[in-house]
């Protein structure tokens, strides 16, 4: 499942036109590093999350996207917890300097898969492995230096039921776009 969700969003993103320059569409992609907090009901964990994002920008303005974040593991009271996502979604961008140029703030929203597993450090076994399909959101500060490259600041947020339980993502990057 998660190299189809890659492969779709390369795809999608090699759909890019000559055009890019003039229209502002193409293709891109985005790597982004920072750090995820994850809240549940009975504690929080923290630790460095990593995201894979590509896709197709129709305009300057608008875009899909697929990704995979790797919302990284931390542990405990003995229990060790790791949780990544994947997802599809749709991107608004506003450029303050031209079509993708200049300081620019963006929106992205989607349904995220995510999944989280739970382990038992003494014994080594799964306590839980569960999955959830909901929906996320982020917002993103940024400078793009040429119609080509850019980098942001990012916060995403992911609220998934596992096993009962209420489940915050909430993840802090910093990213770099290339666009082509």
């Amino acid at each position: 499942m998660k190299k189809l969700a890659l492969l779709a969003a390369l795809a999608a993103a090699s759909l890019s036109t000559t055009a890019f320059a003039a229209e502002g569409n193409g293709g891109f992609i985005r790597a982004e590093l920072g750090e995820t907090r994850a809240d549940f009901d009975i504690d929080s964990i923290k630790d460095t999350a990593y995201s894979i994002r590509g896709g197709y920008y129709f305009n300057s303005n608008i875009a899909i996207e697929g990704f995979y974040t790797g919302h990284g593991r931390d542990s405990f009271d003995d229990i060790t917890v790791e949780a990544f996502s994947m997802g599809v979604g749709v991107v608004g961008k506003k450029n303050f300097g031209g079509s993708q140029k200049g300081f620019f703030i963006n929106g992205r929203a989607g349904i995220a898969y995510t999944d989280i597993a739970v382990v038992n450090d003494n014994s080594v076994e799964f306590l839980d492995d569960d999955r959830d399909a909901s929906l996320y959101a982020g917002v993103g500060l940024g400078y793009d230096f040429t119609e080509r490259f850019g980098l942001s600041l990012n916060y995403d947020y992911q609220k998934a039921d596992i096993s009962g339980a209420d489940v915050k993502l909430n993840t802090w990057t910093i990213g770099g776009e290339f666009r082509f």
